[in-house]
């Protein structure tokens, strides 16, 4: 890897914690308690589990420079594996009677954090 592509790298790295960050307290002041971060598996990762009531969500941020980029910033390969980890680590933040879903929060600047409630439909989670 080029120092420069290193540097991007570095710099999108960052970029996506902020969000991560920015998310995490978004859910907070709307009620959720953040469970747990960056929780890695073999099928993949969750960027925030979070809890709210009998709910508990396995939640993917993407952050990106423009609200326009926005729009293409997930798609149906990366809700799956974000999906495949939520069904390996149901068992570790959910209990019999809990309803379990997938969410997205989009994050660019000068916007408000836009959840997407339920955004992996037609996997077995839930």
């Amino acid at each position: 890897m080029t120092p420069r592509n290193l540097q991007q790298r570095r710099a999108a790295e960052a970029s996506g914690r902020r969000g991560e960050r920015l998310a995490g307290w978004w859910l907070r002041l709307k009620g959720w308690r953040i469970l747990d971060r960056r929780v890695r598996t073999a099928a993949g990762e969750v960027d925030i589990v979070a809890r709210k009531g009998n709910l508990v969500a396995f939640i993917e941020v993407k952050t990106r420079a423009t609200a326009a980029e926005l729009d293409v910033a997930i798609d149906e390969r990366r809700l799956a594996r974000v999906a495949a980890a939520a069904e390996v680590l149901m068992p570790r933040y959910a209990g019999a009677g809990d309803d379990i879903r997938v969410d997205v929060i989009l994050i660019a600047p000068g916007t408000r954090p836009r959840h997407i409630e339920n955004a992996w439909i037609g996997s077995r989670i839930g």
